[in-house]
């Protein structure tokens, strides 16, 4: 007792020593510890065991007790000393040396709960992370419309920036939808129902193919006369199981072949989405009709317009690779993209110095001579008289250019994949199954009664001039028709063979590359008694566009040379060239 009673008198005296004591106590030699008080140290950091609470005063008792209080009513589980832990592990691991699969579930157990606590912390940061990219991206597609409107707004001619991003944008939709294409033919081809019929009917056959067989070998050594039936039952059974086999492949076969080369969305829905891509075809022909009107003042509007039109084939078949089964509400973005990227319009001022004679007008001193009494005197007088001068002004010319790289030109440049071209490729091949959609379309699909072989008659060819038109026109027999083409590079379309043939067949001609109706402003009309070969004739509603529409080279006899489905001869008395016939037009040269 005597013992116990000193040593706590010998801690509350230590305890009761002022930090000032303490440090004036310190030396520097009381730095450099010995071993012993190295020991000593390193043990008072490293505290095991349970803690010394034989010193605490009253209050941190209290303290301590209102926190184990606290604890218990809330259910934590009590704290587990390190120390206690690896030797509770220690003990157990050589209680079970020879058969420790406790031991190991307890730490694996342990480690699923760490790496559960991991992964949550880990998904929280992933959902932060995947918030602040939606951000990141809503902000980016702000700033890309900013700069679409900007472009759009910069000047009279169609703004490049626009253009860029409209194909950006394309270019990322066509590869979003080849990711869900994707998807959807690797999710047909894992749950299709007739695969898995297939399958299961495969694996059923085979199943009653090893009983039969292990049924047969068994009869066959009970019956040894009756081989030849059991080689009979067994060769029906390998025709059923092959029948079966090459059925289910040659049905996925004939079905993916059928898919991969129609158009799967409804008729209609092609149909009305066709006439949507028309009414903003129809809208861009009346801007250019208004461009005197919006853009008055000038001495002088040149145009240089392609043909507005398209292939529907085309266009349902880009739509078939990009969306597959689409609705028209779908696709109404996508239709003013693809217009877009098919046309350009572009209007550029020029003004030129020029002279000019102009009247003026001055006063000017003029002498007379007048008898005065028989004196003749000199008298003058003043007059207002004109003249010509010549000064130089300033000519403001608007030059309206419309260029129609097709629906073609922009499937094959706006990053489709292999595939996805392929695809496209097969589906204009075989009208997507359904030719019967625009068959009187002349420029979609060829159409019957043309002629690629026919014989001018000689008797016509003494005409140097149209010798020279045939000759050069029959260059490009069985080129295709191509929308807004206007060169051998690119084909042609009707306006840009004829425009083409005029200009290059040697007579000195140059109408540049006018429409339908811009050559037909370039000529007389005469009437059919009167159409001579060489001359052009013209047709009308062949395309929604007002005036003339269409246009070929007559070469006498009821017949033409034009660019229809490819360029080819044709007879203009068929009931198809008769019900939109217009007029005859002879050039002005």
């Amino acid at each position: 007792m005597d013992e116990e009673k000193f040593t706590r008198q010998a801690r509350s005296s230590h305890r009761r020593v002022e930090p000032e004591a303490q440090t004036k106590e310190k030396t520097y030699s009381s730095k450099l510890k010995n071993d012993t008080s190295r020991g000593e140290a390193m043990r008072k950091k490293l505290r095991t065991g349970k803690a010394d609470t034989a010193a605490e005063t009253l209050k941190e008792k209290k303290h301590r007790d209102k926190l184990r209080a606290q604890t218990k009513k809330k259910g934590a589980p009590k704290p587990v000393d390190a120390a206690v832990s690896a030797k509770a592990h220690s003990q157990f691991a050589e209680a079970n040396q020879d058969d420790n699969a406790g031991g190991d579930a307890i730490n694996a157990g342990t480690q699923a709960v760490e790496n559960g606590l991991y992964y949550a912390k880990v998904k929280s940061h992933d959902k932060k992370t995947d918030g602040y990219g939606k951000k990141l991206h809503k902000k980016k597609k702000l700033e890309e419309a900013r700069e679409f409107q900007k472009g759009k707004d910069a000047s009279l001619t169609s703004g490049t920036t626009s253009k860029e991003l409209q194909k950006n944008r394309m270019k990322k939709e066509i590869q979003r939808n080849a990711i869900k294409q994707r998807s959807k033919e690797a999710a047909n081809g894992a749950g299709s129902v007739t695969k898995n019929f297939v399958d299961k009917a495969e694996d059923m056959v085979g199943k009653m193919a090893e009983a039969i067989t292990e049924f047969l070998t068994k009869f066959v050594r009970e019956h040894p006369y009756g081989a030849i039936i059991a080689v009979l039952i067994l060769m029906v059974v390998l025709v059923i199981v092959a029948s079966l086999t090459s059925c289910g492949a040659g049905a996925g076969g004939v079905s993916n072949m059928t898919l991969s080369t129609s158009f799967t969305a409804e008729d209609d829905t092609i149909i009305a989405v066709n006439d949507d891509y028309t009414g903003l075809e129809a809208d861009l022909q009346r801007e250019i009709e208004n461009i005197e009107t919006d853009y008055p003042g000038y001495d002088e509007y040149n145009y240089s317009l392609n043909e507005i039109s398209h292939n529907p084939f085309e266009l349902a078949a880009l739509l078939t690779v990009l969306y597959e089964d689409y609705t028209e509400t779908e696709v109404q973005a996508m239709l003013q993209t693809i217009k877009d990227n098919q046309y350009t319009l572009t209007k550029t001022r020029v003004v030129e110095t020029r002279t000019r004679t102009v009247t003026k007008w001055h006063w000017v001193t003029r002498y007379r001579t007048v008898i005065v009494n028989g004196v003749a005197t000199q008298q003058s007088y003043q007059s207002y008289e004109s003249y010509q001068e010549e000064e130089e002004y300033e000519y403001y010319i608007l030059n309206v250019t419309l260029t129609n790289q097709s629906i073609d030109y922009v499937a094959r440049n706006m990053g489709l994949t292999a595939e996805q071209l392929q695809r496209y490729e097969i589906l204009l091949e075989t009208f997507g199954n359904k030719k019967y959609l625009f068959e009187d379309d002349p420029y979609a699909a060829p159409q019957p009664g043309d002629y690629q072989d026919y014989t001018v008659p000689s008797e016509y060819l003494t005409d140097v001039e149209f010798g020279n038109m045939l000759h050069e026109a029959e260059k490009y027999l069985g080129y295709p028709y191509v929308w807004g083409g206007s060169s051998p590079s690119t084909s042609f379309d009707c306006s840009g063979f004829v425009s083409y043939v005029i200009n290059h067949c040697g007579n000195g001609w140059n109408v540049g590359r006018q429409t339908a109706n811009g050559l037909l402003n370039n000529c007389t009309r005469v009437s059919k008694n009167n159409a001579k070969p060489g001359d052009l004739i013209f047709f009308q509603g062949t395309y929604d566009t007002s005036g003339a529409s269409h246009v070929g080279i007559y070469v006498g006899d009821g017949m033409m040379i034009h660019c229809g489905n490819p360029i080819q001869y044709a007879s203009i008395n068929s009931s198809y060239w008769q019900s939109h016939f217009y007029t005859f037009g002879r050039l002005n040269h």
